[in-house]
């Protein structure tokens, strides 16, 4: 039995075989207050904008999602103050003040969608376990391949932009929204991993869990709720878009550029055609069908624009809203 030295204190983290501890943020109430009030001053001024990006998202969005997930703050507390603060800035009037107001809007927004995310586990606790839609049952190993699993819980996966954020959350338990989405599509389409054993991983490096939105959003990602547009996020086009300059991937990936950097797992192209061809031939049987009006009548969004399976679909239709589409926070 291993022996501890008498110090009178506790063994380390590292003593214990365990990581080293994660800077957090400031706790308490005080500190909810604070964080709310310099994002409705200050820092929510380009929130439209910069909520994308794993670099300015740090500092642009409001940050609140932990402190809303311990009882910190209240949702009540949070709208109602973002309300008196759009409703300052309109009577303002000045071209900034009404910017300023159009960005608060759009996170006032994303704070009824998290409620309507966590009303969905309430009235169905079991999708933290099985998939919405149980057509889908069985169209992925519930046991992830274990060489696949370990690289993407660990950022070596070959794809850059994925294996940064995956590293970045690890150490530091927070991303954006955006790069939350394409960890779990990566998993789900480029991997072929079922939704459950990734998304236990996620939930215990969030210093935001929330079961209600994080359950909800696992399916949507993974395309198991048998509403919901597929969501396939390209890890080359988000660097693209949203770390243009290698700065994000850099900060988290010293050794990308090197030999020390591995290959990519996958071949991307291959895996997403065998993921679309299997997941659009399910989609078409007539019992998925079926089943994925029962999943929107129980839980979909009455503001979805999905029309019963019955009526002729076109494309455009599918398309969720663009606020459901996005909350992955």
């Amino acid at each position: 039995m291993r022996r501890w030295p008498d110090r009178g204190e506790f063994p380390s983290l590292v003593e214990l075989g365990l990581p080293a501890e994660r800077p957090t943020p400031a706790a308490g109430e005080a500190a909810a207050r604070q964080t709310l009030q310099s994002f409705l001053s200050t820092r929510g001024e380009g929130y439209r904008f910069n909520l994308s990006s794993p670099l300015r998202a740090e500092q642009d969005c409001s940050r609140l999602s932990a402190y809303l997930a311990f009882g910190m703050i209240g949702m009540r507390q949070v709208h109602q103050a973002t309300a008196q603060r759009i409703a300052e800035l309109l009577a303002a009037g000045t071209p900034q003040a009404k910017s300023f107001a159009r960005h608060l809007d759009g996170f006032a927004a994303r704070l009824r969608w998290h409620c309507h995310f966590m009303q969905k586990l309430e009235d169905e606790p079991g999708i933290e376990f099985h998939n919405f839609a149980r057509a889908y049952d069985g169209l992925r190993d519930p046991e992830p391949n274990p060489q696949l699993f370990a690289a993407w819980r660990e950022g070596r996966t070959g794809f850059p932009m994925v294996d940064a954020c995956m590293r970045c959350l690890n150490a530091t338990g927070w991303i954006n929204f955006r790069m939350r989405a394409m960890l779990v599509s990566f998993a789900a389409y480029h991997l072929w991993l079922h939704w459950r054993a990734p998304g236990l991983h996620l939930a215990r490096q969030f210093l935001d869990f929330e079961a209600g939105i994080h359950w909800s959003q696992m399916q949507m990602q993974s395309g198991t709720t048998g509403i919901n547009t597929l969501r396939i996020y390209s890890p080359t086009k988000q660097q693209r878009d949203h770390d243009p300059d290698f700065g994000f991937i850099r900060r988290w990936l010293p050794e990308w550029g090197t030999r020390n950097y591995p290959p990519p797992i996958v071949d991307e192209r291959a895996a997403l055609a065998q993921a679309k061809t299997r997941l659009y031939a399910l989609r078409r049987q007539p019992e998925a069908r079926a089943e994925a009006d029962a999943v929107q009548q129980r839980h979909g969004s009455r503001k979805s624009g999905l029309p019963p399976t019955q009526r002729p679909r076109c494309r455009s239709a599918e398309t969720p809203s663009a606020l459901q589409r996005e909350l992955f926070e």
